[in-house]
């Protein structure tokens, strides 16, 4: 199952190519005669409708798989289950190596809605419709890639993966400094993909083998090539990056502001929670000893990042770039959830763990729909400059409702997803970092003063002359919308349906620290 999952995206992809490649040629056949005139079904517009139809059968095809591997993921064997294994490179030992435990489900289960939102998100697309419905297809099966690999190189490969796609999303389909911001997110996460590479090689020069299990079982590390300190390092800065942390932050705010709608919900929603999932599966599984004792590190960053990001999101006044830098501050507590399993905390680093998991997986949804929304109001208003915003409740109701939840979910509001996982988050770590973990909790404070700012200056006051003609959201745009504030609702109100499984996949990692 989990082979369908990681690739029933890339081949919609190549469907997609071959479908209309036959198209093309045919078409240049039918009008290369006596006769001129184009059939209708072989022009642009029923060609794009064809695009976007196939695009989405193969996304929702992939969600059923996902949910469904989901689901029938045993919680009480736990472990790795839906394993398919068989040799791939045989001088190095590397295998065809996939699998899903109770950390990796809800992170395949996550990617697979995002990526259905995503090419819903997409729909009113005009410029070169295929290859953006490709590319986005391209990356669903790289993040697949990553969340399921349990080879050390697949797991790279499909790391690398994804940076074609999302550069290529960000440089030809978005807007303002494109080329800059696409170019910075490549030369980044390369940076940070060279010390992973140097981590992967090491380990593999130690032990012969690129086995993510058996490498999450190694007791004794004293035969590596390298200190265990400077392998925790190579790879823990790769994924700081894509988290990503202060301070190698900087690629994320020009990456969403000028990424497509559909580009900033995959990066905000799951392409950002691979740094996060790294650390987890990787450095604190892999190296335990080198993550206890660099554990006030971690906590450090992420203390840095969450203020730091919510003061600067406060002097933001482009709407999108608010969303991106608050995803830092966001993304700050998942490093604080982390700092705490390796901190001495025997009763409560599984608490402050299940929260840096849950976390991830709430703020995919939550900051997925912002983005999503913010895409939809700037199609339609053509700006993203809050000043010159402002009334729009009155002319798109259902947007601004939708906005307000969202941001509610954002400062953690009871009832609703947020919330638990910030809670989940400040009980494990008060008790092992109590005066970072108190400060850290101000950045709540912070959060609702920039979203409730943010909502009272783009949706409320005076109605402008200038949108008065502005319309609400279509049902192709509502769709998207409600899907994922469903998934914030139901796991605000039933959080145990995702932290079961968290919890599952946690409990092997707690026992490495005994």
């Amino acid at each position: 199952m989990l082979t369908a999952i990681v690739f029933m995206p890339l081949l919609g992809a190549l469907t997609i190519l071959l479908l209309m490649t036959v198209v093309k040629l045919l078409g240049r056949r039918l009008t290369s005669g006596r006769s001129r005139v184009t059939p209708r079904w072989l022009r642009a517009g029923p060609r794009a409708k064809l695009v976007r139809g196939l695009a989405i059968a193969f996304v929702l095809g992939d969600l059923v798989l996902a949910a469904l591997a989901f689901l029938s993921y045993d919680r009480i064997q736990g472990g790795m289950q839906l394993v398919t294994r068989t040799p791939w490179i045989d001088p190095i030992n590397a295998e065809y190596y996939l699998g899903i435990d109770g950390l990796s489900a809800p992170l395949v289960l996550l990617t697979g809605l995002l990526g259905l939102c995503a090419v819903m998100a997409s729909w009113n697309v005009k410029k070169r419709v295929k290859e953006h419905f490709v590319w986005l297809l391209v990356l669903q099966t790289a993040v697949m890639g990553v969340f399921t690999s349990l080879d050390l190189v697949l797991f790279f490969v499909f790391w690398e993966l994804e940076l074609v796609p999302m550069y290529f999303l960000i440089s030809i389909w978005g807007s303002g400094r494109r080329e800059y911001s696409a170019l910075k997110f490549l030369v980044f996460t390369l940076f940070g993909s060279a010390f992973m590479l140097v981590g992967l090689l090491v380990v593999y020069f130690s032990t012969g083998i690129f086995d993510m299990v058996a490498l999450g079982q190694q007791q004794d590390w004293s035969n590596l090539i390298l200190p265990v300190q400077s392998v925790f390092f190579s790879f823990f800065l790769a994924f700081a990056i894509k988290l990503p942390s202060w301070p190698v932050h900087t690629w994320l705010p020009d990456a969403h502001t000028d990424a497509p709608t559909a580009g900033s919900v995959m990066l905000a929603g799951v392409l950002i929670k691979m740094g996060g999932y790294g650390i987890i599966r990787i450095c604190v599984t892999m190296f335990p000893e080198a993550a206890r004792d660099y554990a006030w590190l971690m906590v450090a960053l992420g203390l840095i990042s969450v203020i730091y990001g919510a003061i600067v999101t406060m002097r933001q006044s482009d709407l999108k770039r608010l969303i991106a830098y608050s995803s830092i501050s966001h993304m700050g507590l998942v490093l604080i959830g982390i700092s705490t399993v390796g901190a001495g905390a025997e009763n409560l680093g599984p608490v402050g763990l299940s929260g840096a998991a849950l976390q991830m997986f709430t703020h995919g949804t939550i900051t997925g729909l912002m983005f999503l929304l913010v895409g939809f109001v700037y199609e339609k208003t053509h700006t993203r400059y809050i000043p010159d915003m402002g009334g729009l409740a009155q002319r798109m109701p259902f947007l601004a409702a939708f906005l307000i939840l969202a941001g509610l979910a954002s400062l953690g509001l009871p009832g609703l997803s947020g919330f638990v996982a910030e809670l989940l988050v400040f009980l494990g770590a008060f008790f092992v970092w109590s005066w970072p973990t108190a400060i850290a909790v101000f950045g709540i404070v912070l959060t609702a003063g920039y979203i409730l700012w943010m909502v009272q200056r783009v949706l409320f006051g005076p109605s402008l002359h200038r949108y008065e003609h502005v319309g609400d959201a279509t049902l192709a745009e509502a769709v998207p919308i409600v899907l994922l504030f469903l998934a914030i609702l139901a796991v605000g109100i039933y959080p145990a349906f995702i932290m079961d499984v968290f919890n599952v996949g946690i409990a092997p990692i707690i026992e490495r620290f005994g």
